[in-house]
This record gives structure tokens, C-alpha cells and sequence, in this order.
């Protein structure tokens, strides 16, 4: 076993990934609502670091999720090339997170590490895939993407609820099922040995279920993309009871004595949906502009944390991933090097920015993305864009005309980018959960 360092001063991982969260959905980035929706969570960002330029690695699903176990570019595997990973994907042998591909949870579970995942993995389907072959010790949660609150199924009106490789059935509310199998694995856990563990919550993605709506989950059965039901007040609902859950989280830390050192994080997969308020950014889920990828993210680490600071360095989700191999003393694998940076200097400083460019595409639309120094190069169904962010981050003066030179700069670093990668392939899906004929598209 590959123990680096010691365990003693080793610290611990709590990552927290919402589904579908908005931007301003929280009360520390600026929510609307006329409840409180997440105290738990504003205390952990006074008690931390609020990053208010948080982006996820693709503004839908399965391929964020790619990025965050491997730390590098999602496109790099055949899997993060469906948008995103559906149903139809259960036989299939490729895509998927291949198990011999190194990850996050594999590499620090050779190094000494407990591992686990409650909530959602949406990275393949067995017998070919699961966590328990991608480095994960305990698993509970759905294998797929959306799910019921309290039937567990699927869009595809599949039964999906698991612990470890056993399909199981278990009465309650998904959200609070996955809370208590967090609060147990870090119950479990003890000083001497430091643990590793992924909070995914499915919240809150459809269907729009709070604890109370057991009766709506029985009325749209197997429909539970639920274009025919929810409400503002139900999501900021579905928000604060997943908030209470992590405050149940923070908890269990502190009286076990586990807090100080202990780094957890919380962000969103993508951008909001539907009843989400991604203010002031404009677009959603799907789309590449920043209400699309602009995502909630706070860290917090007693240890190394000066509380209540706030940064404007932008990071990317598969950063967290090369921080927490840093953190641990291990090593990345020599074949299957990071593309994400390790943020120690960034909790140590908030003002560290490294000079880089992030980059994103999309089959959907054609999309293609790129920011550097607060520019960003867009391309949506073959028009090409430039925004200043630092001045517009709403996106609504297009300086393409004004400034050719620098889209023309842009768009040679995007193009350079993609080259390192492999292409779209052909058969790759894009799969929208609702569209014209359900809901009118948002106009901007």
C-alpha cells in the first residue's frame, strides 16, 4: 500500500455535488427567495471561502462528473461524449468509466484512504461499471441520473436504488436516505485513519419533491421529468431540506472531533434548470454561456481556511481533484497526468491566479467555450461571440467586431486546445430533458 505521508496529519474529504443547483439558488450567492433555503450552507461559507468564480467542467451531468473522478479534460473518454449518459447506455460495454483508468477514490484508497460514494454516480451501468470498480470501498445511491425522491425510479421507469453492488428496496426520501448514509460513513470513520467521501446529492434536479410530496410522487409514476408540476416554492424547498443535510454532515464532524481537518467542499454539477435562479448570468443547464457552467462552489478547512474570504480566481471542477491528491501527498498517475491544478496555493491566498485557459465544448448546439484574463470566446450554432466578463458577465455586449484581433486570439487557443483531443465521436447523443413541446425555451 502507497502511504504517503501519515495519517495522522492527513486531512480528510467530504466532496458535496448538488444536481442542476443555480448560481443564486443559496443564500450566500445571492438568493431570492422569500424563505430561507440554506443556512447551513451560508454558515459554511463565513466559516470559509466563498469562490465566486466557480465553474463545472460541462454545463450538463455525467461529463462533469468524468472530470471530477479522473481530474482531467471529461472529453478525454468515450463516456463524457453523451450529453448525458442515459438509460440506453445499461449494456453497453464503453460507455462508462472504464475501472482500470485511475481515479480520485483509487488513488487515494492505495494510499491508506477510506473511501466512499452516497448519491449519485451516473458513470455507467454494470456488470462493465460501477464505483466499487472505480476505487470507491462503500457505495449507496442511484447509478443513473435522475431518480424519483420515493418510488427510486429512473426516467426510464427502472427501480434504482444500490448499496455497494446489491439492487435494493428502502422506504424514505432520497435526499435524506443519502444524508444518513453520509452521517454513518463518517460515524464510522476514526483519527487514525483519513477517509475520502463523495456526497452527491440528486437534489435539486426533477422531480420537484419535497419531504412532504410522497402523493405527487405517486401521481406522475414513471413520469418524473415532471413538466406538468413544481413550483418555486417546492424547489427552494428541495433545497433547504439538502441543506439540513449537510448541516447534519458538519455536525457529525464536529462531535467526532473530525472538523478541523477535514476539507469539504460543495458545489453543483452544471447550472440550473427550470425553477433555478442563475442571476445575474443568462442561460441554463446545456448551455455554455455562464448561466450554464457558473456554478455555486464553496471550501471550507478550518486547518488551512482563513474564514469568511471570499475569491474571484476562476477554477474549474477537476481542480479539486489534483488539490486533494496534493493534500494527501499522492501522486497522480505518471500515465494519466492531471489537467486540473491543485487550488493549495488559492486556500492559502485568494488573490493566487494562475495563468490559464479554460475551455469547454459541446455537441449540443455547436457550442465551444474559452476564457482567459476575463475574456471569453463563445460559439453557439456556428455565430461566433467575445465578452468581456470583468465589465459584462451577463453577456450581452458582444465585442467580436470591436475587438477581431482578440476573438481571432481566442479562438487559435480554443482551436489549439481541441487538437489535444480526441474529436466528437459520431454516434455520441445529445438527450434534453424537455423541449419546445413542453416548456417554451427561456428567451434572454
Amino acid at each position: 500500500m502507497n502511504k504517503q505521508g501519515t495519517d495522522m496529519n492527513r486531512p480528510n474529504f467530504i466532496f458535496i455535488m448538488a444536481d442542476d443547483l443555480g448560481y443564486a439558488d443559496l443564500g450566500c450567492t445571492g438568493a431570492r427567495s422569500s424563505m430561507p433555503v440554506s443556512p447551513n450552507l451560508d454558515r459554511m461559507a463565513a466559516e470559509g471561502m466563498l469562490l465566486r468564480h466557480g465553474y463545472s467542467n460541462s454545463p450538463v451531468c455525467s461529463p462533469t462528473r468524468f472530470a471530477l473522478v479522473t481530474g482531467r479534460w471529461q472529453y478525454r473518454l468515450r463516456g463524457a461524449a453523451e450529453e448525458p449518459l442515459t438509460g440506453r447506455a445499461r449494456e453497453d460495454k464503453v460507455v462508462g468509466l472504464p475501472p482500470e483508468h485511475p481515479t480520485l477514490p483509487s488513488l487515494l484508497r492505495d494510499a491508506g484512504y477510506a473511501t466512499g460514494l452516497v448519491g449519485k454516480w451516473h458513470l455507467g451501468y454494470p456488470p462493465h461499471f460501477g464505483p466499487l470498480k472505480s476505487g470507491y470501498q462503500y457505495f449507496f445511491g442511484p447509478l443513473s441520473g435522475g431518480v424519483d425522491y420515493f418510488s427510486h425510479q429512473g426516467s426510464d421507469g427502472v427501480h434504482d436504488l444500490w448499496e455497494n453492488e446489491t439492487h435494493i428496496e428502502e422506504k424514505g426520501y432520497l435526499t435524506d436516505l443519502i444524508t444518513d448514509r453520509a452521517v454513518q460513513f463518517i460515524d464510522s470513520q476514526n483519527q487514525s485513519n483519513p477517509f475520502m467521501l463523495s456526497v452527491h446529492y440528486t437534489a435539486p434536479h426533477w422531480p420537484w419533491e419535497t419531504r412532504a410530496d410522497e402523493a405527487e410522487s405517486r401521481r406522475i409514476g414513471k413520469s418524473i421529468r415532471h413538466t406538468d408540476g413544481g413550483s418555486l416554492e417546492t424547489y427552494h424547498r428541495m433545497i433547504y431540506e439538502m441543506d439540513e443535510g449537510i448541516g447534519r454532515i458538519l455536525r457529525c464532524l464536529e462531535e467526532k472531533g473530525l472538523d478541523e481537518n477535514t476539507l469539504v467542499i460543495f458545489t453543483s454539477d452544471n447550472g440550473g434548470e427550470r425553477f433555478s435562479d442563475n442571476w445575474p448570468f443568462v442561460g441554463q443547464k446545456m448551455d455554455l454561456l455562464e448561466g450554464g457552467i457558473r456554478v455555486p462552489l464553496i471550501a471550507r478547512w478550518p486547518a488551512k481556511i482563513i474564514p469568511g474570504i471570499t475569491s474571484d480566481t476562476p477554477v474549474i471542477t477537476m481542480d479539486w481533484t489534483a488539490t486533494m491528491l496534493e493534500a494527501a501527498g499522492v501522486q497522480a498517475d505518471p500515465d494519466h497526468a492531471m489537467d486540473g491544478l491543485s487550488l493549495l496555493p488559492l486556500l492559502a491566498n485568494p488573490r493566487w491566479t494562475p495563468e490559464r485557459d479554460l475551455c469547454w465544448r459541446m455537441a449540443h448546439r455547436e457550442q465551444r467555450a474559452l476564457l482567459r484574463d476575463g475574456w471569453k470566446y463563445l460559439q453557439v450554432d456556428g455565430h461566433e461571440y467575445l465578452f468581456n466578463l470583468v465589465k459584462d458577465e451577463r453577456e450581452r455586449a458582444n465585442l467580436a467586431q470591436l475587438y477581431p484581433e482578440r476573438l481571432k486570439e481566442l479562438r487559435s487557443r480554443w482551436l489549439a486546445w481541441a487538437a489535444t483531443l480526441p474529436g466528437i465521436p459520431a454516434d455520441a447523443k445529445v438527450t434534453l430533458a424537455f423541449t419546445e413541446a413542453d416548456l417554451p425555451r427561456a428567451t434572454h
